[in-house]
């Protein structure tokens, strides 16, 4: 952890390096976006994102995180997703602590996600799908 916090530099934050917004997750090729909700939240508002194949959508609530990491692959990109971030923040954190590199919070909550699959967007997905 000590080594974590010594790279959170002005230059870090500063240049964004810890964020990546929905519409680039889900351009993401071979990434998991790992969905922090509590199981009641996720059963309220499910999200699968089935349309976009380069994208597991992983379900693991941060209270259970520890003890599933396993189930996280390593050589994967991850995308940290909860509504106000502050869930994604600690995951995030944690997971560079545990040795994961190529992770990134997913920005806007709900709002970047609803934003990032408008209706054009996952109309764009869907028709990839069909030419490759």
């Amino acid at each position: 952890m000590d080594e974590v916090l010594k790279n959170m530099t002005l230059e870090f934050f500063g240049t964004g390096s810890h964020k990546i917004s929905a519409d680039k997750m889900l351009e993401k090729e071979n990434a998991v976006f790992l969905d922090l909700r509590s199981r009641e939240e996720a059963e309220t508002i499910s999200i699968s994102l089935k349309h976009h194949a380069g994208i597991i959508a992983k379900h693991i609530p941060i209270n259970e995180l520890s003890h599933r990491l396993a189930e996280l692959p390593r050589d994967k990109f991850i995308g940290v997703f909860c509504p106000a971030n502050v869930r994604s923040t600690m995951a995030y954190v944690y997971l560079l602590s545990k040795g994961f590199t190529q992770v990134r919070i997913v920005e806007g909550g709900y709002a970047g996600l609803t934003e990032a699959i408008l209706p054009g967007k996952v109309w764009t997905q869907v028709q990839s799908k069909k030419i490759g």
